[in-house]
């Protein structure tokens, strides 16, 4: 049959629809401060520009060399410079950019400016042109988070580049919050946007997220599961921030040891402050901030918060919820 491109489906069976995830990557942690040391030494050995992005990959070991985090998503570590410019381009593959260090940076989505500050969420959804700056006096790093390995699934990437290094500004920095980011949106008329139909916020301040976690706890216990966890949301849809990725803000009082949880979905997890334990399958690790962590598919996860702890995380749940094929489960 091997020649005529035919194979008997009964011999592999089983290992083609499996009775639950079984993920070939691994549970890894990555230290902030070994990899920025790396990618410290990358900025001074080429710049922004001849890279077009200077990033330093985020391998999992289990993949086999791929550029995956997990399965279907894709991180990197950012460098920008005092007074460099990461050219403008776009692509299909969609983006988002955790800031881990530096105030004064810039991202810049079809035209409006982002200004950067730590722990700050900013978007750059696939099919808009965006491009960075560095205006400050100190280095911005800021953790990349694409569906890279999604898009590649599907043989559907696209990528073209301005041919300027920034976009020509459309309308004044912070736009779009003052339109969508108190959880209200322009009526049409005079005040419709003109972004791209379903994106609407890019930029999701740390001060804004982390206060309405605070005021979260003030009202209610800390679920079991999660303690108090907030999702982020596109405000023109009610949706996830983009197709493919969700992202979340959890923050966990000090004492509070979660009960198991797991997911389908592959995650990353950023802590941002405090410091704990991760027990992931049958790893355990001590984390503390700007600690990068893969977690594959379908395992269990608990979090022993040492102090009050607060995390960033995005996954692969808002596309396998829009496939129909997201599952969790809750000891």
């Amino acid at each position: 049959m091997s020649p005529s491109a035919l194979a008997p489906l009964w011999e592999v069976l089983n290992n083609l629809v499996l009775p639950e995830p079984s993920s070939p990557a691994k549970v890894h942690r990555w230290h902030y401060a070994e990899a920025r040391d790396y990618l410290m030494r990358a900025g001074d050995l080429i710049s922004a520009r001849e890279a077009e992005r200077r990033v330093l990959i985020l391998k999992n070991p289990g993949l086999g060399g791929e550029a995956a985090i997990t399965r279907s998503l894709y991180a990197g570590l950012q460098l920008v410079l005092p007074g460099e410019v990461a050219p403008c381009h776009r692509h299909s593959q969609s983006a988002l950019r955790f800031v881990l260090e530096g105030t004064g940076a810039f991202t810049a989505v079809d035209g409006e400016k982002a200004i950067m500050r730590p722990y700050d969420l900013v978007l750059t959804p696939g099919g808009q042109w965006h491009d960075h700056g560095n205006t400050s006096e100190q280095p911005v790093i800021w953790l990349d988070g694409l569906d890279i390995p999604t898009v590649t699934h599907f043989d559907a990437s696209f990528a073209e580049r301005l041919g300027e290094d920034a976009h020509p500004q459309t309308r004044p920095a912070g736009d779009t919050l003052a339109r969508y980011g108190r959880n209200m949106r322009p009526l049409p008329g005079s005040m419709a946007d003109t972004r791209p139909a379903g994106q609407a916020l890019f930029h999701y301040p740390y001060a804004e997220w982390r206060g309405a976690l605070s005021k979260l706890a003030e009202t209610k216990a800390p679920d079991p599961h999660d303690g108090y966890a907030l999702e982020f949301f596109n405000p023109a849809t009610g949706g996830p921030i983009m197709p493919t990725i969700s992202a979340q803000a959890q923050m966990l009082p000090a004492g509070l040891v979660t009960r198991p949880r797991r997911a389908s979905a592959g995650a990353v997890i950023v802590v941002v402050e405090g410091s704990g334990e991760l027990r992931i399958g049958d790893e355990t690790m001590a984390v503390e901030p700007r600690d990068i962590i893969a977690v594959p598919a379908w395992k269990p996860l608990v979090i022993d918060a040492w102090s009050d702890l607060t995390l960033f995380a995005f996954s692969d749940r808002a596309a396998q919820q829009a496939l129909n094929i997201y599952r969790e489960h809750l000891a």
